[in-house]
């Protein structure tokens, strides 16, 4: 048998393999690419699940979901946290919200929340969820609370601070938008916003592995959190995301992610009234701000369009991708504090599109 056949059969035995011979050698340059990043010490643990055509094209665990333990890490069931890859679920809520009827997203906040102190100009819903609305973003150790704060308490961080500018007429990326937005949705519906989330998104997406950390627990399939420093990774600080959960405080899968992004493949879903609002870049000036909803709105390097979100967050890493033209997700969750490698991530998805897109040069 040819050695590189071989190799990929042994390395993909679980998948069907798809195409020819070329289709084979791109896997094989991704994950060696990927595997790089584990020889090099740069990530401790990786999961990648890739989805085409409506089912797992790739998918696989590098390195450690523990180093000291020297714990595999499986897509399937390995839990990273995703950090602000919780902002596009929800704003899958707030949408499914809006639909309802419940809430508009042109409606002022202090409808929703009539006891945040009034600024100097009103904000709108919409402005929070696009980062336009003028909230300040973190400051100092506001990063990495570990306070046991709920949504509502946690205002305190931020309500008396005045806006950075008047909303609608400049960009600020802030999970603080996302508190206050999570805050009216809670508001509203009568029910913690984890809940809503859940009975909502969660369950009829199917995500059986993406729900919020809870502080001090332990999860037998999650992942150890790491930061990196100049003598290698060490355990990251202790946290509390609680407060920030719409904006940053959720844990899930690579598999879970991808299968959450399968749903924005259809065109029927994505391309309705409510949900093409999401996925539309604000603009502010004439420029856009590449950013709808809850969601990253951008193209790649080569025009291709895509949506989805980066997250960084202590001890975890996540990029989560949607590339609608070519049937495409990307869910890539690492356990350690920003660890610098978007552009190698970047890299291996080229060379998937490539490798399914041969007329497309990388």
């Amino acid at each position: 048998m040819n050695p590189v056949i071989k190799y990929l059969k042994n390395l993909f035995a679980s998948q069907r393999v798809i195409g020819g011979d070329m289709e084979l050698l791109g896997k094989l340059q991704a994950d060696k690419i990927l595997q790089k990043l584990i020889d090099d010490r740069r990530v401790p643990g990786l999961a990648i699940t890739v989805r085409k055509n409506n089912e797992v094209y790739f998918e696989k665990g590098y390195g450690f979901a523990d180093v000291e333990q020297h714990t595999r890490i499986d897509p399937q069931n390995t839990i990273f946290r995703i950090a602000s890859v919780s902002k596009p679920i929800a704003a899958a809520a707030l949408a499914s919200m809006v639909g309802e009827g419940l809430l508009d997203l042109d409606a002022s906040i202090y409808k929703y929340v009539p006891y945040f102190p009034k600024k100097e100009f009103d904000i709108s819903l919409r402005q929070l969820a696009g980062h336009t609305a003028g909230i300040r973003g973190y400051r100092g150790g506001e990063y990495g609370l570990n306070k046991p704060l709920g949504i509502k308490e946690s205002l305190a961080l931020f309500q008396d601070d005045d806006l950075l500018f008047e909303p609608g007429k400049g960009f600020q990326y802030t999970s603080f938008d996302w508190v206050l937005i999570s805050l009216a949705m809670q508001e509203v519906s009568g029910i913690p916003f984890a809940d809503y989330v859940r009975e909502k998104i969660l369950n009829p997406c199917g995500l059986k592995n993406t729900f919020p950390e809870n502080p001090g627990h332990h999860l037998p399939n999650g992942t150890t959190f790491y930061s990196k420093g100049r003598l290698g990774f060490r355990k990251a600080i202790p946290v509390n995301n609680a407060y920030k959960l719409a904006g940053g405080g959720y844990l899930s899968t690579s598999a879970d992610i991808a299968l959450f992004g399968q749903v924005y493949l259809d065109p029927k879903f994505r391309e309705g009234k409510i949900q093409s609002q999401f996925l539309t870049s604000g603009i502010i000036n004439g420029t856009p701000t590449y950013y709808g909803l809850g969601w990253q709105v951008t193209q790649d390097k080569l025009g291709r369009t895509y949506y989805g979100h980066v997250g960084n967050g202590v001890g975890g890493y996540a990029v989560f991708y949607v590339y609608p033209e070519q049937d495409m997700v990307f869910s890539i969750l690492i356990n350690c504090t920003n660890p610098g490698v978007l552009d190698t991530l970047e890299e291996v998805i080229s060379v998937f599109l490539k490798d399914l897109n041969s007329n497309i040069p990388t």
